[in-house]
């Protein structure tokens, strides 16, 4: 791969205050945003996500109804401003969002549904939310599980409500996130693109995933630096540690920015670096 063919990367935030700070297209949760009874002035192209995942793992079901959705994405389409894309309501397709259980300390209620159902709903809230805001920048998620159930899941939008998401300006590839560094990710990407998908946003995609299949995606969005920082107890950067601003740097806009740098460049090169997984070194 080369830096031609390196996605889009927009940097996941806790943090909406840096819509008009970043410099750098950002990806916030409107988990995030609803909050805020003055929200911050976008500087630059942003993308919203709509919060699913954890909708998802904490009720086993959306509590937001697609009319208050398309409500709040009114909102930071007119006071953000720069909105470039937004996530629909989504139902993703990993077996533990669907059956439930334990993954280390965070308990996932389960939706107890098929994958066929998570897309007929996936599918389904698309078409109420373009008909609530046909001219909000709402993107297409295809879902599933296996690379078969997103081929099928691009048909079900031509049955069901008459979209050919082959022509759509972009399109988001769920419940890859958990397994974006692994070859079944590119075997779905690959099958998505043979179908004549093409234009693919990676949700939640980190360094190894992006060297291995960046190529294939159009854009990608991720929140692995806070992780990073927390997680992994990496030292607050320098500049942060000398000015006694925090401890690690989980919620630090130089370190994200820094990591960004960092992960394009690693993106940009033509094969991975062996057993050096640049998060753990950011």
């Amino acid at each position: 791969m080369n830096a031609a063919s390196t996605p889009l990367l927009l940097l996941g935030t806790h943090q909406p205050g840096w819509l008009g700070k970043a410099g750098v297209p950002l990806f916030v949760s409107d988990t995030r945003l609803r909050v805020y009874k003055t929200l911050p002035r976008a500087s630059m192209p942003w993308g919203c996500d709509s919060g699913g995942f954890s909708e998802l793992q904490r009720f086993g079901r959306w509590t937001i109804g697609p009319h208050e959705y398309a409500a709040r994405l009114r909102r930071y389409h007119d006071e953000i401003g720069h909105l470039s894309w937004a996530a629909p309501q989504d139902w993703m397709c990993e077996p533990i969002v669907i059956n439930g259980g334990q993954a280390g300390p965070i308990r996932f209620a389960g939706t107890h549904l098929p994958v066929a159902e998570h897309q007929r709903r996936t599918v389904l809230n698309f078409a109420q939310l373009r008909d609530l805001a046909p001219d909000l920048p709402i993107a297409p998620v295809v879902q599933g599980w296996e690379a078969d159930d997103y081929l099928r899941c691009v048909d079900l939008y031509d049955r069901m409500i008459g979209v050919d998401v082959t022509t759509a300006s972009l399109v988001g590839v769920g419940s890859v996130c958990r397994r974006q560094g692994t070859a079944e990710a590119g075997r779905i990407l690959r099958a998505l693109h043979a179908r004549g998908v093409r234009r693919l946003h990676g949700f939640g995609f980190k360094t190894l995933g992006l060297i291995a299949h960046g190529h294939l995606l159009t854009s990608a969005d991720s929140l692995a630096w806070s992780d990073v920082a927390r997680k992994l107890r990496r030292p607050a950067l320098p500049e942060c540690a000398t000015a006694g601003r925090h401890k690690n740097c989980a919620n630090c806009l130089p370190y994200a920015l820094h990591w960004r740098t960092r992960v394009l460049a690693a993106a940009a090169r033509p094969a991975p670096q062996p057993a050096c997984d640049l998060e753990a070194a950011a």
